[in-house]
């Protein structure tokens, strides 16, 4: 039995293995086609993510980046779709700037009350989708992505407009002060306490996916959604719980990233690293598996912290780290669509 199940491990990561290999031999022939040397390239690339310094800056990148991961992740274990990281993301980020900024407290009540308002904002705004679809029909894959745009409408035209600092020339907040502010974890670097936080997240979602009642009902509804219901789980309740623990990650991951580390909320600043799309890739990348999906948003902040050395020392475009993600999934995808093909269709 055990080695029954170890071939059945082997056979579901090898895709993901010939994937990531395909990835880097493709990039390889475009490196090579602009005249670099892929070697050299790929040498940078590994230096500047785990060489000296650059170990700490991958860390803190992949904060934000793993976290996004799970956000996709813990729907799409069960079959379901969150397109709305963006919104819920930025929604997350506001609400903790301006409880850290306005609340009446000390200064650790107002970092504790913004990271728990956060997550309830962003928790509840992903659960509107949710009931979206259960009371109305409307597909999770749709209703999640469009509640993005007022999401960034409504923050943007705050951060611009009631909400704005009159003394700087952007469009953001005043300055979180620092007795509200996620304190530095390791002096000298930009980790802060919210990879502690982090942590704990992933433990409460692994722990649910591997031990608990809703994590096997949640794998279950992945497998066969009608044996689930038939089995007993309430699919509908079951959906809006699903979302609200998705939105609630993604809010703590912008409380994190506002005040770990911009202390305030600037309009456009959450959204520019991408990190619910690298995220999003991280959690197909591992086919919604928890451990994988966290595994490849390490994967994915590595490669794009080395992204930046590598276009420092060879003048490579670092955009070239965003063509492998891309490319890697494309090959995973193209891999599972063949696998599913008749073999002796029209």
């Amino acid at each position: 039995m055990i080695a029954a199940a170890s071939v059945l491990r082997t056979t579901a990561t090898s895709p993901v293995l010939w994937a990531i290999l395909g990835g880097f031999l493709i990039g390889a022939l475009i490196t090579l086609a602009a005249g670099h040397d892929p070697v050299s390239v790929y040498w940078e690339i590994l230096q500047g993510a785990v060489a000296g310094p650059n170990l700490a800056e991958s860390i803190a990148r992949a904060v934000p980046l793993v976290g996004m991961a799970l956000v996709a992740a813990i729907p799409l274990r069960g079959g379901m779709v969150n397109l709305g990281g963006d919104g819920q993301l930025l929604l997350g980020g506001l609400v903790a700037a301006l409880v850290a900024l306005y609340l009446p407290a000390p200064g650790l009540v107002r970092l504790a009350v913004a990271m728990v308002a956060a997550m309830a904002v962003s928790g509840a705004y992903a659960a509107l989708a949710a009931w979206g679809e259960v009371r109305f029909g409307v597909p999770l894959l749709i209703s999640t992505l469009l509640l993005s745009y007022p999401a960034k409408g409504v923050t943007s035209y705050l951060a611009r407009f009631p909400l704005r600092d009159p003394s700087t020339g952007m469009p953001e907040t005043f300055r979180i002060d620092e007795a509200a502010r996620l304190p530095v974890l390791v002096p000298g670097t930009p980790i802060t306490w919210g990879l502690v936080l982090l942590l704990l997240v992933i433990a409460a979602v692994v722990f649910t996916d591997r031990r608990g009642t809703a994590g096997y009902e949640l794998r279950l509804r992945g497998l066969n959604s009608r044996f689930a219901a038939y089995g007993g789980v309430e699919l509908g309740r079951q959906t809006v719980r699903v979302l609200f623990a998705s939105g609630a990650v993604a809010g703590l991951v912008g409380a994190i990233l506002v005040l770990g580390d911009q202390f305030r909320f600037t309009d456009g600043a959450l959204l520019s690293p991408a990190y619910t799309w690298s995220g999003l890739m991280a959690a197909l990348l591992a086919m919604g598996e928890p451990i994988g999906a966290i595994c490849a948003g390490l994967f994915f902040a590595a490669l794009q912290t080395g992204g930046f050395a590598m276009e420092r020392a060879t003048e490579v475009p670092r955009v070239l780290t965003l063509v492998l993600q891309a490319v890697i999934i494309l090959l995973l995808a193209m891999r599972h669509g063949l696998r599913r093909q008749p073999s002796g269709g029209r």
